[in-house]
């Protein structure tokens, strides 16, 4: 079987990309396990936050800041 050229590459890509077939459903059972995950993680936050002092965020706060610009 011969190569293919760019175009054929190119045009085969795009139809890929745009494939309209529909995704496959989601299971009722994952969907719920999702939504509870992510109600859990919305609420994690703020209820830390709650019980630390402000000392204990600041400090938190001042090492997240020293670990993200120390790669810089």
């Amino acid at each position: 079987m011969p190569r293919k050229d760019l175009n054929q590459t190119a045009f085969s890509i795009v139809q890929q990309a745009t494939d309209d077939t529909p995704p496959e459903p989601i299971d009722e059972k994952k969907k719920a396990a999702q939504d509870s995950g992510r109600r859990g993680g919305l609420l994690g936050g703020t209820a830390r936050a709650r019980a630390l002092d402000s000392q204990q965020r600041s400090d938190i706060a001042k090492k997240a800041a020293l670990k993200r610009w120390a790669g810089h």
